[in-house]
Protein backbone atom coordinates (compact mmCIF):
# COMPACT_ATOMS: atom_id res chain seq x y z
CA UNK A 1 0.00 0.00 0.00
CA UNK A 2 1.10 3.40 -0.40
CA UNK A 3 0.90 6.29 1.83
CA UNK A 4 -2.50 8.23 0.58
CA UNK A 5 -4.13 4.19 0.44
CA UNK A 6 -3.35 4.07 4.07
CA UNK A 7 -4.16 7.54 4.82
CA UNK A 8 -7.55 6.77 3.39
CA UNK A 9 -8.06 3.48 5.58
CA UNK A 10 -7.25 4.82 8.38
CA UNK A 11 -9.82 7.86 7.69
CA UNK A 12 -12.32 5.45 6.90
CA UNK A 13 -11.93 3.17 10.44
CA UNK A 14 -11.85 6.43 12.65
CA UNK A 15 -14.94 7.10 14.75
CA UNK A 16 -15.60 10.83 16.75
CA UNK A 17 -16.31 9.13 19.66
CA UNK A 18 -12.81 7.41 19.95
CA UNK A 19 -11.24 10.62 19.37
CA UNK A 20 -13.75 12.01 22.26
CA UNK A 21 -11.69 9.29 24.41
CA UNK A 22 -8.22 9.80 23.16
CA UNK A 23 -8.73 13.67 23.19
CA UNK A 24 -9.22 13.44 26.65
CA UNK A 25 -5.83 11.91 26.99
CA UNK A 26 -3.91 14.30 25.17
CA UNK A 27 -4.07 13.24 21.98
CA UNK A 28 -4.40 16.10 19.16
CA UNK A 29 -7.35 17.24 16.81
CA UNK A 30 -4.88 15.90 13.80
CA UNK A 31 -6.05 12.76 14.12
CA UNK A 32 -9.09 10.28 12.92
CA UNK A 33 -9.85 8.01 16.21
CA UNK A 34 -8.69 4.72 14.91
CA UNK A 35 -8.75 1.82 17.64
CA UNK A 36 -5.20 -0.43 17.41
CA UNK A 37 -7.43 -3.18 16.16
CA UNK A 38 -8.50 -2.09 13.08
CA UNK A 39 -4.50 -0.98 12.57
CA UNK A 40 -3.58 -4.21 12.71
CA UNK A 41 -4.38 -6.03 9.25
CA UNK A 42 -1.75 -3.01 7.78
CA UNK A 43 0.43 -3.99 10.75
CA UNK A 44 0.28 -7.28 9.35
CA UNK A 45 0.61 -6.42 5.52
CA UNK A 46 3.04 -3.93 5.78
CA UNK A 47 5.45 -4.81 8.74
CA UNK A 48 8.54 -3.72 8.19
CA UNK A 49 8.17 -1.22 5.45
CA UNK A 50 10.06 1.19 6.90
CA UNK A 51 10.29 3.94 3.90
CA UNK A 52 6.20 3.66 4.41
CA UNK A 53 6.49 4.40 8.12
CA UNK A 54 8.60 7.13 7.76
CA UNK A 55 6.00 9.07 4.97
CA UNK A 56 3.14 7.97 7.91
CA UNK A 57 4.97 9.30 10.41
CA UNK A 58 5.85 12.61 8.59
CA UNK A 59 1.83 13.35 8.59
CA UNK A 60 1.98 14.53 12.24
CA UNK A 61 -1.50 12.86 12.25
CA UNK A 62 -1.87 10.78 15.61
CA UNK A 63 -3.30 7.55 14.34
CA UNK A 64 -0.38 7.30 11.29
CA UNK A 65 1.88 8.04 13.74
CA UNK A 66 0.81 5.10 16.06
CA UNK A 67 0.73 3.14 12.63
CA UNK A 68 4.14 4.40 11.81
CA UNK A 69 5.65 2.55 14.59
CA UNK A 70 4.24 -0.72 14.08
CA UNK A 71 5.29 -0.95 10.92
CA UNK A 72 9.10 0.55 11.04
CA UNK A 73 11.91 -1.32 11.14
CA UNK A 74 14.02 -0.75 14.49
CA UNK A 75 17.27 -1.53 12.74
CA UNK A 76 17.23 0.85 9.68
CA UNK A 77 16.78 3.73 12.20
CA UNK A 78 19.70 6.32 12.37
CA UNK A 79 20.19 8.02 15.84
CA UNK A 80 19.34 11.32 14.32
CA UNK A 81 16.43 9.66 12.92
CA UNK A 82 14.88 7.95 16.25
CA UNK A 83 15.77 11.98 17.89
CA UNK A 84 12.97 13.40 15.40
CA UNK A 85 10.46 10.88 16.10
CA UNK A 86 10.88 11.67 19.72
CA UNK A 87 10.75 15.22 19.04
CA UNK A 88 7.63 15.18 16.60
CA UNK A 89 5.79 12.72 18.46
CA UNK A 90 1.86 14.07 18.91
CA UNK A 91 1.22 13.11 22.00
CA UNK A 92 2.53 9.87 24.80
CA UNK A 93 0.48 7.23 22.87
CA UNK A 94 2.79 7.92 20.28
CA UNK A 95 6.54 8.84 22.48
CA UNK A 96 5.95 6.06 25.03
CA UNK A 97 4.56 3.42 22.90
CA UNK A 98 5.10 3.62 19.06
CA UNK A 99 8.40 5.48 19.32
CA UNK A 100 9.84 3.98 22.11
CA UNK A 101 9.30 0.69 21.15
CA UNK A 102 11.31 0.95 17.77
CA UNK A 103 13.96 2.68 20.58
CA UNK A 104 13.57 -0.99 22.77
CA UNK A 105 14.57 -2.41 19.70
CA UNK A 106 17.21 -0.73 17.90
CA UNK A 107 20.70 -2.46 18.13
CA UNK A 108 21.95 0.65 20.06
CA UNK A 109 19.00 0.98 22.49
CA UNK A 110 20.85 1.07 25.90
CA UNK A 111 23.30 3.91 24.55
CA UNK A 112 20.38 6.26 22.98
CA UNK A 113 17.85 5.14 25.87
CA UNK A 114 20.90 5.84 28.49
CA UNK A 115 22.00 9.42 26.84
CA UNK A 116 18.22 10.45 26.84
CA UNK A 117 17.43 10.16 29.93
CA UNK A 118 20.70 11.61 30.88
CA UNK A 119 19.84 14.95 28.67
CA UNK A 120 17.85 18.08 29.69
CA UNK A 121 15.17 17.53 27.26
CA UNK A 122 11.68 16.53 28.46
CA UNK A 123 10.50 14.84 24.98
CA UNK A 124 13.65 12.31 25.06
CA UNK A 125 14.06 11.48 28.65
CA UNK A 126 9.99 10.05 28.25
CA UNK A 127 11.17 7.78 25.54
CA UNK A 128 14.50 6.71 26.91
CA UNK A 129 12.74 6.16 30.15
CA UNK A 130 9.93 3.69 28.02
CA UNK A 131 12.54 2.39 25.93
CA UNK A 132 14.70 1.01 28.12
CA UNK A 133 11.78 -0.28 30.08
CA UNK A 134 10.74 -2.03 26.59
CA UNK A 135 14.35 -3.30 26.41
CA UNK A 136 14.60 -4.69 30.08
CA UNK A 137 11.47 -6.78 29.24
CA UNK A 138 12.59 -8.28 26.25
CA UNK A 139 14.94 -11.32 25.69
CA UNK A 140 17.42 -8.88 24.23
CA UNK A 141 18.43 -7.78 27.65
CA UNK A 142 19.15 -11.49 28.63
CA UNK A 143 23.03 -10.97 30.37
CA UNK A 144 22.87 -7.20 30.25
CA UNK A 145 24.76 -5.30 32.85
CA UNK A 146 22.56 -5.09 36.01
CA UNK A 147 25.04 -2.26 37.78
CA UNK A 148 23.46 -0.25 34.44
CA UNK A 149 20.04 -0.79 35.64
CA UNK A 150 20.85 0.24 39.39
CA UNK A 151 22.45 3.43 38.52
CA UNK A 152 19.14 4.45 36.50
CA UNK A 153 16.83 3.13 39.38
CA UNK A 154 18.77 5.35 41.97
CA UNK A 155 18.46 8.41 39.08
CA UNK A 156 14.69 7.74 39.19
CA UNK A 157 14.28 7.39 42.65
CA UNK A 158 16.19 10.48 43.50
CA UNK A 159 14.30 12.87 40.93
CA UNK A 160 10.89 11.39 40.27
CA UNK A 161 9.14 13.88 42.37
CA UNK A 162 10.51 16.89 40.52
CA UNK A 163 10.26 15.62 36.64
CA UNK A 164 8.21 17.23 34.53
CA UNK A 165 4.68 15.25 34.33
CA UNK A 166 5.19 12.68 31.71
CA UNK A 167 9.04 11.84 32.47
CA UNK A 168 7.34 10.83 36.08
CA UNK A 169 5.20 8.42 34.62
CA UNK A 170 8.03 6.67 32.23
CA UNK A 171 10.07 6.48 35.70
CA UNK A 172 7.70 4.86 37.80
CA UNK A 173 7.50 2.13 34.85
CA UNK A 174 11.02 2.05 34.85
CA UNK A 175 11.16 1.04 38.38
CA UNK A 176 8.30 -1.86 37.80
CA UNK A 177 9.71 -2.83 34.62
CA UNK A 178 12.86 -3.44 36.06
CA UNK A 179 11.50 -4.97 39.19
CA UNK A 180 9.81 -7.55 36.48
CA UNK A 181 12.88 -7.97 34.07
CA UNK A 182 15.32 -9.36 37.32
CA UNK A 183 14.56 -11.59 39.99
CA UNK A 184 18.13 -9.83 41.28
CA UNK A 185 16.20 -6.41 41.66
CA UNK A 186 12.35 -7.52 42.54
CA UNK A 187 12.93 -7.19 46.33
CA UNK A 188 14.78 -3.52 46.01
CA UNK A 189 12.38 -1.98 43.39
CA UNK A 190 9.30 -3.16 45.80
CA UNK A 191 11.59 -1.10 48.50
CA UNK A 192 12.11 1.65 46.15
CA UNK A 193 7.87 1.58 45.37
CA UNK A 194 7.82 2.26 49.56
CA UNK A 195 10.15 5.24 50.03
CA UNK A 196 9.04 6.83 46.94
CA UNK A 197 5.10 6.82 47.56
CA UNK A 198 2.54 8.06 45.43
CA UNK A 199 3.52 9.40 42.29
CA UNK A 200 1.16 12.49 41.05
CA UNK A 201 0.48 12.69 37.43
CA UNK A 202 -1.83 14.45 35.43
CA UNK A 203 -3.16 11.77 33.20
CA UNK A 204 -5.70 14.64 31.70
CA UNK A 205 -9.64 14.37 32.19
CA UNK A 206 -9.73 10.46 32.55
CA UNK A 207 -9.96 8.09 35.59
CA UNK A 208 -6.60 6.58 34.89
CA UNK A 209 -4.13 5.93 37.56
CA UNK A 210 -0.06 6.25 37.95
CA UNK A 211 0.77 1.92 38.89
CA UNK A 212 1.88 1.65 42.54
CA UNK A 213 5.83 0.14 41.99
CA UNK A 214 4.90 -2.18 44.50
CA UNK A 215 1.48 -3.41 44.02
CA UNK A 216 1.87 -3.75 40.63
CA UNK A 217 5.15 -6.12 41.03
CA UNK A 218 3.87 -7.76 43.66
CA UNK A 219 0.98 -9.11 41.09
CA UNK A 220 3.58 -9.77 38.13
CA UNK A 221 5.26 -12.02 40.99
CA UNK A 222 1.89 -13.96 41.79
CA UNK A 223 1.37 -14.42 38.30
CA UNK A 224 4.58 -16.04 38.01
CA UNK A 225 5.98 -13.34 35.07
CA UNK A 226 9.09 -12.06 37.28
CA UNK A 227 11.77 -12.62 34.90
CA UNK A 228 10.02 -13.82 32.16
CA UNK A 229 11.35 -11.97 28.83
CA UNK A 230 8.90 -11.32 25.81
CA UNK A 231 10.88 -11.61 22.06
CA UNK A 232 9.79 -8.28 21.19
CA UNK A 233 8.62 -4.60 22.83
CA UNK A 234 6.39 -4.02 20.02
CA UNK A 235 2.67 -5.41 20.43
Amino acid sequence: MNLQEVMDYLESKGSEQTRKIFSKHGAPQNMFGVKVGDMKPIEKQERNNHSLAIELYATGNGDAQYLAGLIASPGEFSKEDLVKWAKDATWYMVSEYAVAWNVAEHPNCVEIATEWIRSDDPQLQVVGWAGYSGFLLTKKSEGHDVEAVKTLLAKAEKEIHDAENRVRYTMNGFIIAAGGAYPELTEECKAMGDRIGEVKVDLGQTACKVPSIRPYIENMENRNRIGKKKAKAKC
